[in-house]
C-alpha cells in the first residue's frame, strides 16, 4: 500500500502562521497535522503502507522536506518528495507523484483530519471518504444507488442530491488506471473552473466500470482558519491520549487544567494553563492565563490572560488580556511605563 499526501497549497487563510511554516507542519495537540493524517491512516489500513509520498510547494525548503521524511520514516515507510510547481487542481497535484501511481494507493489532502473507525476493504475498486453535512452546497458530494455505490459525483449542488460530503480521502485498487484519467485531463485540458479535478477523473473511472463505495466518517476536522484550527486543537487533545507531563518541563506555582500538551522543557511559572492548550518545546510561561490556545516552540508569555489564540515559534508576548494570532518571531509587549 502506498500513501500520496498532495499538500502544495499556501495556506493563506493561515497566515501569519504560513509565511514561515508549510500549513500541514503546523503543530495540532503537539504533532504536526500531517503526522496526525499519517498516523490515522496507517492505523486504518489492513496491509503496511510501504511508501508514503509528499507533494509539496517548490518553496517549502529542505527543512520541511526533513521533518516529512522523518514523518514518513516513524510510520515505517520509505518517504518520497515530490513539487507542484503550479496549482493547477486536484487531479493535477496528484498525478505529480506520478511514479507511485501503480498497485494499491491511499491519496489523502493534507488538511483532512477526521474522527471514526475505518477500515479499508481492498477488494474493493475504490472508496471514497465522506461525511454527512447540514448544508452540501459548499461541498463537493456523492449520490449512492441502493447498493451503496457511487452513481453520481457532484461539485457543490444548488439544489440537494446528497448530503455526503467527499472529504479528501482516496482509496484505489489500481492507482495506474487513476494515472491514466488524470493524464487525459491534463493531455486534454480538461479543466472544471480552471482546474484538473480529481473527482472528474474518478468519474471516467465510473463511466468505464469501476465502483467506487464510500467509507464515512464520524467526524471531519478543518485547518483551514485560526478559529477551526484551534477547535481541531480541542478535539485532538479530547479524542487522543496525551503523554504525560516531561520531565524536562518545569512548572512551580502552576495548575494545569486538562486536557493539554505540553512540550519538553517548557516552563510554567505561577500560571494557568488549560483546558484545550498546547504548548511547544522550550516555550515560557510567567505569571500568565492561558485556555483553548496553541503557542509553539521557543516562544514566551508573560503578565497575560489569552484565551482562543496562536502563537508561532520564538514569538514573545507581555502585556494584557487579548485574542492573539501572531507569526514566528514576532515580539508584542507594552511601551515602558503604560
Amino acid at each position: 500500500m502506498k500513501l500520496i499526501i498532495p499538500m502544495a497549497g499556501s495556506g493563506k487563510r493561515m497566515r501569519p502562521h504560513t509565511l514561515t511554516v508549510p500549513k500541514p507542519l503546523i503543530p495540532i495537540a503537539g504533532r504536526p497535522m500531517v503526522q496526525h493524517l499519517v498516523e490515522d491512516i496507517c492505523a486504518m489500513s489492513v496491509h503496511k503502507i510501504e511508501e508514503i509520498g509528499f507533494i509539496i510547494g517548490v518553496n517549502f525548503g529542505k527543512e520541511a522536506e526533513e521533518n516529512l521524511l522523518n514523518i514518513a520514516k516513524n510510520a515505517g515507510a520509505k518517504g518520497k518528495i515530490f513539487y507542484q510547481e503550479q496549482a493547477l487542481g486536484t487531479a493535477h497535484a496528484a498525478l505529480c507523484a506520478g511514479p507511485m501511481l501503480e498497485g494499491k494507493i491511499i491519496i489523502a489532502f493534507s488538511d483532512t483530519l477526521f474522527r471514526g473507525q475505518v477500515t479499508i476493504d481492498e477488494n474493493k475498486d475504490g472508496i471514497i471518504w465522506v461525511q454527512k453535512v447540514a448544508d452540501p452546497k459548499a461541498f463537493g458530494v456523492v449520490k449512492l444507488d441502493e447498493n451503496h455505490f457511487v452513481t453520481d459525483f457532484i461539485e457543490k449542488p444548488a439544489q440537494f442530491v446528497s448530503d455526503l460530503a467527499i472529504i479528501g480521502i482516496y482509496y484505489l485498487k489500481d492507482g495506474a488506471v487513476l494515472k491514466k484519467e488524470m493524464q487525459r485531463l491534463v493531455d486534454n485540458d480538461l479543466k472544471e473552473k480552471g482546474e484538473y479535478q480529481l473527482t472528474n477523473a474518478l468519474e471516467n473511472m465510473k463511466q468505464k466500470g469501476t465502483r467506487f463505495t464510500v467509507a464515512e466518517v464520524s467526524e471531519w476536522l478543518d485547518c483551514g482558519n485560526k478559529e477551526a484550527t484551534l477547535l481541531t486543537n480541542k478535539r485532538m487533545l479530547e479524542t487522543k491520549p496525551q503523554a504525560n507531563i516531561p520531565r524536562s518541563a518545569e512548572v512551580k506555582n502552576a495548575v494545569l487544567i486538562q486536557p493539554c500538551h505540553i512540550g519538553e522543557n517548557v516552563k510554567i511559572i505561577n500560571s494557568v494553563v488549560g483546558p484545550y492548550v498546547s504548548i511547544g518545546a522550550g516555550t515560557a510561561l510567567n505569571n500568565s492565563v492561558v485556555s483553548d490556545s496553541i503557542i509553539q516552540a521557543g516562544s514566551s508569555l508573560k503578565n497575560a490572560i489569552v484565551s482562543c489564540s496562536m502563537m508561532g515559534n520564538n514569538a514573545h508576548y507581555e502585556g494584557r488580556t487579548m485574542n492573539i494570532n501572531i507569526g514566528d518571531y514576532s515580539i508584542l509587549k507594552p511601551e515602558d511605563g503604560k
